[in-house]
């Protein structure tokens, strides 16, 4: 083919991609959506941010209020989801997980994300931070933004190149991009977690919408401000020894946490414990309120809340902290997810590994700090989710400086196999728990 025959043929398909406005139309509603679904993000922050302050005031006006106010919003949070909207309890990233598979029929698909379950998402996660849980919002994102976005089919033209499992993939990796503002930390999550079988066709498109979302949280609260930036110092082999003993305690821990939340969750006929969530959920979901509130005040307020301001008072010198606080952060947020009331164990967890790291810089003397609670961060967070690239990348994104991003992938790639000896990948066996939701059709007599 000669250079005249590949001139013609380029513009007959550059002639024919202009001339189909459907094409266009499709990507023209993706991207509106994309918008909307990171705006939605940024709201949904707003919200959590504005409810756990208020919790702050209460607390401060009447030390002992949350031992009656964290019970009495976790019961009624609880109710209020099993009555009015049972898909949103929990993470949210399974029912993303549970929407995409393939024995999920289009019609059944409300039942794991649609609007209704992200505005009904977006308010109960605000008061469960209003009550003072330990809860993220980074899982609720995923499954709000994922609703959002599936939304869009019914905006799409006939015979549009975008497929339901795209949308649904695209709006959850936004929520991830749109919380953290990490666009690079969405597209990994979709990679890793949601995309078992990438699309063939308008890759490009998806990744544009999970970019865009993200920028739209950039946009509004700026860049670096989830927990600050975390200068390190030039490394050196001193930081091997205590770099490796981060990776194995994160491994260990955040394995034994997926464990356990999982063997809680779903529960057991011998268990007195589950046999009570059972049979009275409600009642069960105070008591959990309560243990989370007399954690909260023997912790001196620490364990409140997703540990954002904990962990940005460790990384600037100034947080006063001790081992138990690693302790008693993971017993708040499993008995948080315990109860059942929709929240995430993203922003935890990134506490709960910050704090181990912390704890290691104490016991081996390591002058650098901030570095073992980056890698403490990233190593806790690949070990619960099992996803190392995801996690590697979210905390890289926080780091000025590119001479810890070596170690950071290693301690989530040596983590998350650590985990994977004491545990089942936590989300893809949720997302097994979410399929039971779906009608049992009886065979015909």
């Amino acid at each position: 083919m000669n250079l005249d025959e590949r001139s013609s043929t380029l513009l007959d398909a550059l002639r024919h991609d202009l001339s189909n406005w459907q094409l266009w139309a499709a990507r023209a509603v993706v991207i509106g959506f994309a918008a909307l679904a990171g705006l939605t993000v940024v709201a949904l922050t707003w919200l959590t941010e504005r409810a756990f302050g208020l919790f702050e005031q209460l607390h401060s006006v009447v030390a002992w209020a949350p031992l009656l106010w964290t019970p009495l919003c976790t019961a009624a949070i609880v109710w209020v989801m099993r009555r009015y909207a049972m898909g949103a309890s929990g993470s949210g990233i399974p029912q993303v997980m549970a929407a995409m598979d393939s024995s999920v029929a289009p019609e059944q698909r409300h039942l794991f994300v649609s609007l209704k379950l992200s505005l009904s998402k977006m308010a109960l996660t605000s008061c469960g931070l209003l009550g003072g849980l330990s809860l993220g919002r980074e899982g609720p994102s995923v499954q709000i933004a994922a609703g959002v976005m599936h939304h869009a089919r019914r905006y799409l033209p006939a015979n549009a190149p975008v497929s339901h499992n795209g949308l649904l993939m695209a709006g959850g990796a936004a929520g991830i991009a749109a919380a953290f503002n990490t666009p690079l930390g969405g597209i990994m999550f979709a990679i890793e977690e949601l995309s078992r079988r990438p699309e063939q066709r308008n890759t490009g498109l998806l990744l544009a919408a999970i970019v865009l979302s993200g920028l739209m949280a950039v946009s509004i609260y700026g860049n670096a401000t989830y927990f600050g930036v975390i200068r390190v110092d030039q490394l050196s082999l001193a930081l091997i020894w205590p770099g490796l003993l981060v990776a194995l305690a994160c491994g260990l821990a955040g394995g034994l946490f997926a464990r356990v939340l999982l063997l809680s969750v779903r529960g057991s006929s011998t268990d007195w414990f589950s046999r009570w969530r059972q049979r009275s959920p409600v009642a069960f979901a105070a008591a959990c309120g309560l243990v989370v509130a007399v954690i909260g005040l023997v912790s001196h307020d620490s364990t409140f809340g997703t540990g954002y301001h904990h962990s940005r008072a460790l990384l600037e010198g100034g947080g006063e902290t001790t081992p138990l606080y690693t302790l008693l952060k993971f017993l708040a947020t499993w008995i948080t997810a315990w109860s059942g009331v929709p929240g995430g164990i993203f922003a935890p967890a990134l506490s709960i590994g910050g704090s181990l790291g912390n704890d290691v810089a104490q016991l081996t003397h390591y002058a650098n700090a901030p570095t073992l609670i980056a890698l403490g961060m990233a190593g806790f967070l690949a070990a619960v989710t099992q996803a190392p690239l995801t996690a590697f990348i979210i905390v890289m994104e926080m780091v000025d400086g590119h001479a810890l991003v070596l170690s950071l992938m290693a301690t989530a790639l040596v983590a998350s196999g650590v985990s994977r000896l004491l545990s089942a990948p936590l989300y893809q066996a949720m997302a097994q728990l979410q399929l039971q939701r779906l009608p049992q059709h009886k065979p015909p007599t």
